[in-house]
C-alpha cells in the first residue's frame, strides 16, 4: 500500500483487478482451449498421442518462459512486463487465427498448431510472476492470502468462461474465431494494466516475520523455496489431468453429450473459483496455511483414487451405463474444484517466503515447476490410457497427489502446528 498521494490505499484493488483480468484473458486461452479438446481432434485430424502432445505445448511455452519473465519483473517492475507480454501474446493469437485455423478447405500442418499453442505460451507465461508480485508489494502482510488467492481465482474464472464460451464459438464459428476472440480478450486486459498497474513508491508493511523468513542469498538457492516448487508442480499434474482430458474422458469413456460436459467443466471452475476466495480468506485469519494445504492434498489422493475405482467398475460393466455417467461427472467435478481449490494459499506461503523483492523471481520458479508438468501431463495420459485404460490415469492422479504432500507440508511443519506453535 502506498502513501503517495498520487495513489489512494483503494488503488491496491485496482491494481489487482487488472493483474485478476491479464490472468483471467490468458487462461480462457490456457485452460480453455483443452475444452474444445474433442472439437480439435476432428477439426485439425488428430489421435490421442498427437492431441496430448499439441496440448502440452502451451504448457511447456510457459514452463520455459515463466523464470525468465519473473526475473525480468523483478528487474523492471510489474507494468513493463505485463504489457510487453499481453501485447505479444495479442499479436500471436491474430497470426494463429490467420495461418493456424482449419477451414472446409484445407487443415494447417501440425507445425503451424504446434508452434502457434508454443509461442502463445512463451509470450503469456509473462502475466503469472508480473502479477503475482504486483499483490505482494501493494498488499499488506495480513491480506496477502486474501489478495493472493482472488488473483488466482483467475485461473478458474478464464477456464470456466473458455469451457463456457470457446466449444461453442468453435463448433459454430470455427477456430480462427476462437483466436480471434482470444486476442481481443488479451488486448483489452493489456489496456486495463497501461491504466492500473504502477510500482508503489513505498513497500507495504510487511511483518518481522516475512523479513526473517525471506532468504538472503535469493530463492535460486533456498532449498525451501525448491522444495514448495517442487509440491505445487507435483500436485498440479491431477488438475491438469482433469483440465486437459477431463473433456475425453467424459465424451467417450462416460458417452456424455456436449451439454453435460461443459456443464461439468464449468463447475470445476467456477468450484474452485469460490474455493479459491473462500480459503485466503479463512487462511488469513486462521493463519494455517500448512494444515488447509494438507487437508487439500489429501482429499484430492481419496478423489481420484475413487475416481479411478468407479471408473474400473465401468470397465468391468458392473455399474449402469447411466448411473455411472452421473457418478463420473460428479466425481470428476468434486476431484477438478478440490485440487485446484489451494492454489492461492500455497503461493502465499512461497511468496512470503521468498520476500515480497523477490516474489517474482519465486512465482516464476514455481510457476516454471507447474508448466512443466501442464506439458507433462497431457503428453503422458494418451500413453497409460492405451496401457491399462482411464482407471489408471486417475490411480496415477491420486498418487501424484501424494507424493505432494511431504513437499508442501513437510512432517515437522505439521508437529509444530500440532502443539499450537507457529514457526
Amino acid at each position: 500500500m502506498s502513501s503517495d498521494p498520487h495513489f489512494s490505499p483503494r488503488h491496491r484493488w485496482k491494481v489487482l483487478a487488472a493483474g485478476v483480468a491479464a490472468n483471467a484473458a490468458f487462461s480462457v486461452a490456457f485452460s480453455g482451449i483443452p475444452m474444445t479438446a474433442v472439437l480439435m481432434r476432428s477439426g485439425y485430424r488428430l489421435d490421442n498421442a498427437t492431441l496430448g502432445l499439441v496440448l502440452g505445448l502451451m504448457g511447456l511455452g510457459i514452463a520455459v518462459s515463466e523464470l525468465p519473465w519473473g526475473l525480468l519483473t523483478d528487474r523492471w517492475g510489474d507494468r513493463p512486463v505485463l504489457l510487453t507480454g499481453l501485447g505479444a501474446t495479442t499479436a500471436a493469437l491474430v497470426a494463429m487465427a490467420l495461418f493456424a485455423a482449419p477451414t472446409a478447405q484445407q487443415v494447417p500442418g501440425l507445425g503451424w498448431l504446434g508452434a502457434g499453442l508454443l509461442l502463445v505460451g512463451l509470450l503469456g507465461g509473462s502475466v503469472n510472476g508480473a502479477s503475482g508480485r504486483a499483490v505482494m508489494t501493494w498488499f499488506a502482510d495480513g491480506e496477502h492470502g486474501l489478495a493472493m488467492s482472488i488473483r488466482q481465482t483467475a485461473v478458474p474464472l478464464g477456464g470456466g468462461i473458455g469451457a463456457l464460451v470457446l466449444p461453442v464459438v468453435a463448433l459454430h464459428f470455427g477456430f480462427a474465431a476462437l483466436y480471434g476472440l482470444l486476442a481481443a480478450l488479451c488486448a483489452l486486459s493489456a489496456l486495463l494494466c497501461r491504466a492500473w498497474v504502477h510500482e508503489p513508491p513505498a513497500a507495504p508493511r510487511a511483518t518481522p516475520a516475512a523479513h526473517v523468513a525471506a532468504p538472503h542469498n535469493g530463492p535460486l538457492r533456498d532449498p525451501r523455496v525448491w522444495r514448495i516448487v517442487a509440491g505445487i508442480g507435483i500436485l498440479c499434474a491431477p488438475q491438469f489431468a482433469v483440465l486437459s482430458f477431463g473433456t475425453v474422458f467424459l465424451h467417450d469413456f462416460g458417452h456424455a453429450g456436449l451439454a453435460a460436459i461443459t456443464a461439468t467443466m464449468v463447475t470445476v471452475q467456477v468450484g474452485a473459483m469460490a474455493m479459491r476466495v473462500w480459503s485466503g480468506r479463512w487462511t488469513d485469519r486462521r493463519r494455517n496455511r500448512p494444515a488447509y494445504l494438507r487437508a487439500c492434498s489429501m482429499l484430492s489422493v481419496l478423489l481420484f483414487a475413487a475416481l479411478g475405482a468407479v471408473s474400473l467398475a465401468g470397465d468391468a460393466t458392473v455399474v449402469d451405463s447411466s448411473t455411472l455417467r452421473i457418478v463420473l461427472i460428479v466425481l470428476l467435478a468434486a476431484c477438478g474444484v478440490c485440487v485446484s481449490a489451494w492454489h492461492g494459499v500455497a503461493y502465499t506461503e512461497l511468496a512470503v517466503l521468498a520476500g515480497a523483492a523477490r516474489a517474482g523471481t519465486a512465482l516464476g520458479m514455481a510457476n516454471t515447476s507447474v508448466f512443466a508438468v501442464c506439458f507433462l501431463t497431457p503428453l503422458s495420459i494418451p500413453h497409460l490410457q492405451a496401457l491399462q485404460g482411464w482407471p489408471l490415469v486417475w490411480f496415477a492422479a491420486s498418487a501424484c497427489a501424494l507424493m505432494a504432500l511431504p513437499l508442501l507440508v513437510p512432517i515437522q511443519r505439521t508437529r509444530v502446528e500440532a502443539v499450537g506453535v507457529r514457526p
